[in-house]
């Protein structure tokens, strides 16, 4: 009988595809952790424990069948694990990137709990799906029949598209609007290529649009379009904007030049990228070259900032947060890789004010950790006394983002939303109080992954499908 290839974790250490030295990833915006090896794929994928109990499924918010395809990947058959992959998942090698594994499946892992390493699933998931855009194995939508019913959706950013793609899968046809000259939401320019290389984002929308997906870009909804409008063309309606205001601070000289918003950091630098003419960018605004960055924050939007800044060619670049490391939202393998660049995390720091007309410093509030908050969180406190001024040429508002007021830029003020301004949805159907009109993604949750706005379009998509089908019954009655 053949040997198995699984359970090699007690001989076989986890091991990581090679990440490229810091000196080299420094100077440009390409991911940094290489490829697989078919071998080192298997080998790796063997580590899994095959448990009874399988966590990493467990808390992977697509429940993806993670321990079957990685004995796929170990037993040599890269294609029946690719399919398994895809089969819950719509954008697999998005999430293999992206996905802080650390808190999800990876951090859940059997054999991480005894101490042995956790399996590198988000490396392998990656592996399968680019090996499988290599092989041609990913086929084209071609939808067994073309169905009358039309579907809006408003947003093209992960929850959107994958709404998209199951329902022209189902033969509807498909119009996704969207503010922006690309699709991809957030994808496209909101994360840097060191991290998602954007032909890997642009080979999704390719497949989509060539499956019969209409694009409607540049088109804000209460400008462009109403949203009556598109409520009386389609048939339903799938809202999946994401938040993109951004919260703000409240401080002496906060409005000093030199002091921007990480979005707009970040989608100069993105389109940059695409060869775009930026001309905020073009004018050094958005462009850290030779400044002193400070920026404010500590969650993985910070994250890639201060990792963007240092690729521009930043003089230095400090990272300030009003916690400890042990506290703060962000990717630990995220702040992990940033230290190697460069950027130097100042914990317990909060900006207390800003000195100059342009930018030339930050007042910083040293702070402390005090009792719990509701949430358990200790909540930090200032130390009186205790401030200093860092210089800066260019600080970067990484405070988080909170959702646009819908219902009044968009004339539907009946639609509900929370007293957070998020839009009221069914946690199951993500269907709103208006009559065949839904939400997914973070304009329901709040800023959140990637990972959890795709659960939400594909559940959308399958009660878009069901709300059809009763009204079709019910016309035929």
């Amino acid at each position: 009988m053949a040997k198995s290839p699984m359970l090699t974790f007690v001989d076989v250490d986890r091991d990581m595809p090679e990440k490229r030295p810091p000196n080299l990833r420094r100077e440009d915006f390409g991911e940094i952790y290489g490829e697989y090896a078919r071998d080192k794929a298997a080998e790796q994928a063997g580590r899994c424990s095959q448990c009874g109990v399988p966590y990493c499924q467990t808390h992977c918010p697509l429940h993806n069948n993670i321990p079957d395809w990685l004995k796929l990947t170990a037993e040599g058959r890269l294609r029946e694990a690719y399919e398994l992959s895809q089969a819950t998942n719509t954008f697999p090698e998005i999430c293999g990137r992206i996905c802080p594994q650390d808190r999800l499946c990876e951090g859940n892992c059997v054999i991480e709990q005894s101490g042995h390493g956790t399996v590198t699933i988000g490396s392998v998931e990656k592996y399968l799906t680019d090996m499988a855009f290599a092989e041609g194995w990913v086929p084209a939508i071609r939808p067994g029949v073309e169905r009358s019913e039309s579907i809006g959706i408003i947003g093209a950013g992960p929850g959107g598209l994958a709404a998209a793609d199951m329902l022209r899968r189902a033969g509807l046809q498909v119009t996704v609007y969207d503010r922006y000259d690309r699709a991809g939401g957030l994808m496209t320019y909101g994360i840097p290529g060191f991290k998602l290389e954007k032909p890997v984002v642009m080979q999704r929308i390719t497949q989509l649009e060539d499956g019969g997906v209409e694009f409607v870009l540049n088109c804000n909804v209460g400008e462009d379009i109403t949203f009556d409008a598109i409520r009386g063309k389609h048939d339903a309606v799938i809202i999946a904007t994401g938040v993109y205001k951004s919260r703000d601070l409240q401080a002496p000289g906060i409005g000093a030049g030199g002091i921007v918003r990480a979005i707009d950091y970040l989608t100069a630098s993105n389109r940059k990228g695409f060869d775009d003419e930026v001309p905020e960018f073009d004018s050094g605004e958005l462009d850290a070259e030779g400044k002193r960055v400070v920026v404010i924050g500590g969650g993985d939007t910070a994250m890639d900032c201060v990792r963007t800044a240092v690729r521009q060619g930043a003089e230095s670049v400090k990272c300030l947060y009003r916690r400890d490391r042990e506290n703060m939202p962000g990717s630990q393998r995220e702040v992990a890789n940033a230290e190697e660049e460069g950027v130097e995390f100042v914990w317990l720091s909060a900006p207390k004010g800003f000195t100059g007309d342009v930018i030339e410093g930050v007042i910083v509030q040293e702070m402390r950790l005090g009792a719990p908050d509701a949430t358990g969180r200790r909540m930090p406190e200032e130390i009186a006394g205790a401030e200093y001024v860092e210089e800066a040429d260019l600080v970067i508002k990484a405070l988080g983002f909170e959702p646009e007021d819908i219902p009044s830029l968009w004339g539907v003020e009946e639609l509900e939303v929370t007293r957070w301004g998020t839009i009221k949805a069914d946690f199951r159907t993500h269907a709103t109080n208006l009559e065949g009109v839904y939400a997914v993604g973070d304009i329901v949750r709040g800023a959140s992954l990637v990972v959890w706005a795709i659960r939400d379009g594909r559940e959308a998509a399958d009660a878009v499908l069901e709300y059809l089908s009763k009204g079709a019954q019910v016309a035929a009655e």
